[in-house]
């Protein structure tokens, strides 16, 4: 691994490329050595430095769980982010362009959990019956570190390129429906673009969760009652304009609407 003083310089550059709107160069090609623990022990002093300055953590988002998602990237395993009380927005919000570094938007299912998750050994049936609350959401992708060329590394030390999340539509108990066929249609300026099925996360959205559950479970940590978990998109990204306004389609389970000036 990379000594933790490169770690923190890093971590560093990343806070201010968010501050700048400036992508920071590929961290890959700089440490062509780097890991991916190096990417998360990256992403940990990335919280540490948030949560001190008082942001307060809220949940975590999954990322790269769908063939769509990982044709996209060139990406083929999954990776998870963080997400802070300050990314959490409901529908209808009105985003500023120039607060991010090009965004581009994900259609996804987010689980609110009731009870906690532990790992290891988390299974989709401990997540199941820990969710209180599934709910349509979309994922406003924000990437501090160039796009071209990069890697799981790089994703991963960029918090999984996680800007902020829009939730809307109406929320279901996880029997109501076959979360397996949840669908959407996302439309930019009433135009479609992408349309996708929650199978195609992991072939069941809540199959992410568990796959994240176990996943932070070596570093002494589980999936906490309260939190909110982004499942994964089931749709390729879709870059967004300023001027843009958004709309997702979740048939039943209602829409989701943002704009962005």
């Amino acid at each position: 691994m990379l000594d933790q003083t490169v770690h923190q310089s890093i971590a560093e550059e990343l806070v201010k490329a968010k501050e700048t709107r400036t992508p920071i160069p590929l961290l890959t090609a700089r440490y062509p050595e780097m890991t991916v623990e190096d990417s998360y022990a990256i992403q940990r002093l990335w919280r540490a430095e948030k949560e001190a300055a008082g942001r307060v953590l809220k949940g975590r988002k999954i990322g790269l769980t769908s063939k769509a998602m990982q044709d996209a990237t060139g990406i083929d395993e999954p990776d998870y982010g963080l997400i802070f009380d300050d990314m959490i927005f409901e529908t209808g919000s009105v985003f500023e362009w120039d607060e991010y570094t090009h965004p581009r938007i994900e259609v996804e299912l987010a689980f609110a959990l009731g009870k906690d998750v532990k790992g290891p050994g988390a299974t989709i049936f401990d997540v199941l019956d820990a969710t209180d609350w599934v709910v349509p959401a979309l994922e406003i992708l924000d990437s501090r570190i160039e796009m071209k060329g990069r890697t799981i590394v790089d994703t991963i030390s960029d918090n999984a390129a996680m800007g902020a999340m829009v939730i809307g539509g109406r929320p279901v108990r996880v029997d109501e429906v076959d979360l397996r066929w949840v669908s959407a249609a996302l439309y930019r300026n009433q135009e479609i673009e992408e349309t996708g099925v929650a199978a195609g996360v992991l072939n069941h959205p809540a199959a992410g969760v568990h796959w994240l559950a176990n996943k932070i479970a070596p570093h002494k940590e589980y999936l906490g009652a309260g939190e909110i978990i982004l499942a994964g998109s089931f749709t390729r990204p879709m870059w967004v304009y300023k001027g843009d306004s958004v709309l997702a389609d979740y048939g039943p389970l209602g829409t989701i609407t943002c704009q962005f000036n």
